[in-house]
């Protein structure tokens, strides 16, 4: 089965994958940790704006409720007169430039786009400014005098204008059309009514452009770092990964460099050591192999030449009838245990003109093969072994079923269906016709010719092609062999 269609099937059904979420472990540990990083800088700078939020609050009401208060105690004792000739004076605006920006000058959102020095970062934050103000300058006046803070409603209103403190000119003036004003109302104990005029910049305090910056250049730093660290995880991850999918495919894979992390190394040395283990295990087993084809077709030619003395030609025809099949089956047996331990290498097939080689083949012989559809490209694998496969295929629908009709499909990956017109397999049976010598007990015996290891050999090849060989009964009767080999990129 290929890799794609491995991580499919065990996938969990119902379960989500995130669409834009990295696949590669490289890209799934960088995106985590500059998620992590991003989050954990954004809940700093809403803790850091808070705190800047409560220390400028704090020393402003500090600072107006002083003023309030000395202005308070200096009005008290004059006159009626004295006291309108002096609230006249410190009513004129301060604090906030007065005059409105020039036409032909941008917004002050364009402006601090366009001003490097005007831009700063601001996270809104919600405090109770009101009830805060009201209570320090009570505190600080008494009990003996009312006041009450509310929005300024009536810019008109006349009142004694206190500048706005711990901000800049250019803060200010940005922030001119969008500056939140409040009134504070003090009574005098003798009932007259002072009103002072504060003025607060909205949106929270200002944050410095520096904290961009920093925060830029720490996710850069983070991620090259990480690439770096993560990249010598992966990169022998990746090689291992690639190693134990030659298993099967190649007999002879080359060895892992041992080198990395002491959990990697230790990884590799382990394969390595097992690779190192199934190569003795395939050099015992081709010895004897040999041996075994040696010595089983030896004693089977003696007896075949001392058959065709036999004078009962009766006889002699049942004996060479067994004798036939005794060598069709070591030569299918050596065929099936020598595996891929055949030396044929790995080159680009041709599938189109294998496949119709095969059908010329079973054609001379009378045999209907239909061929339909074709691959797209050349499919990169053991030429012979492909044959073999496809030639123990068709020639089963041809045995059970009359005729063959293959289907060929290519996309992603080349598919080959065999089917027949025959009378197909009980379902619980589907499977264990890939048992070696195994044989149904109806239509596929051995009065038939087949030794039971025919699908096994080619479930064998197609798998160690990285595919997969699966049967299945047709809506319309016959059986269908479905052939499927992962085209790698």
């Amino acid at each position: 089965m290929s890799s794609a269609s491995a991580s499919r099937a065990s996938e969990p059904k119902g379960s989500v994958r995130l669409r834009f979420w990295p696949q590669s472990l490289l890209g799934r540990l960088i995106a985590a940790t500059v998620l992590a990083v991003l989050i954990a800088q954004a809940v700093g700078l809403v803790l850091i704006a808070e705190e800047r939020e409560s220390f400028v609050l704090q020393n402003s009401v500090r600072e107006w409720t002083r003023r309030i208060v000395d202005t308070v105690q200096m009005l008290e004792p004059l006159g009626a007169d004295a006291r309108a000739t002096a609230v006249a004076q410190l009513a004129a605006p301060r604090g906030m430039p007065p005059s409105p920006p020039p036409e032909d000058e941008p917004p002050h959102a364009a402006r601090n786009l366009l001003d490097p020095q005007r831009t700063f970062m601001r996270v809104p934050l919600l405090t109770d400014f009101e009830r805060t103000l009201r209570d320090q300058v009570q505190s600080a006046l008494g009990a003996r005098y009312e006041v009450t803070v509310g929005r300024a409603l009536d810019a008109g209103r006349p009142a004694i204008a206190l500048p706005v403190p711990f901000y800049e000119a250019r803060e200010l003036a940005a922030h001119r059309d969008t500056a939140l004003r409040y009134d504070v109302a003090v009574r005098f104990p003798e009932g007259g009514i002072e009103v002072f005029r504060v003025t607060r910049v909205p949106g929270g305090a200002p944050l410095p452009r520096n904290l961009r910056v920093n925060l830029t250049l720490l996710v850069l730093i983070l991620v090259m770092a990480l690439y770096v660290t993560a990249r010598s995880i992966t990169r022998p991850l990746s090689a291992l990964a690639r190693a134990a999918d030659s298993i099967g495919r190649d007999a002879r894979p080359e060895k892992l460099p041992e080198a990395g992390a002491r959990e990697l190394r230790d990884a590799a040395r382990a394969f390595n050591t097992m690779q190192d283990r199934l190569r003795r295990y395939l050099d015992s087993r081709s010895r004897v192999l040999a041996a075994m084809s040696h010595d089983l077709k030896t004693p089977l030619t003696r007896l075949r030449l001392q058959v065709e003395t036999l004078e009962d030609p009766a006889l002699q025809e049942r004996m060479v009838r067994e004798l036939t099949e005794m060598e069709l089956m070591v030569r299918e047996a050596l065929a099936l245990f020598r595996g891929l331990d055949d030396g044929e290498p790995a080159v680009p097939v041709d599938m189109n003109g294998l496949i119709a080689s095969v059908q010329q083949s079973f054609s001379e012989m009378g045999a209907a093969v239909t061929v339909r559809g074709q691959a797209l490209a050349p499919f990169t694998g053991k030429a012979q072994a492909l044959k073999r496969c496809l030639t123990n295929l068709i020639s089963n629908a041809i045995d059970f079923g009359t005729r063959a009709t293959v289907q060929v499909e290519d996309n992603g990956e080349l598919v080959v269906r065999v089917r027949d017109e025959g009378p197909g397999i009980p379902e619980g049976e589907l499977e264990r016709v890939f048992e070696p010598f195994y044989r149904l007990e109806h239509s596929r015996n051995r009065d038939s010719g087949g030794t039971g290891l025919g699908l096994t050999i080619a479930r064998d090849i197609a798998q160690a092609h990285g595919g997969t060989l699966m049967l299945a009964n047709l809506p319309q009767g016959g059986l269908e062999a479905a052939l499927r080999l992962p085209r790698r990129h």
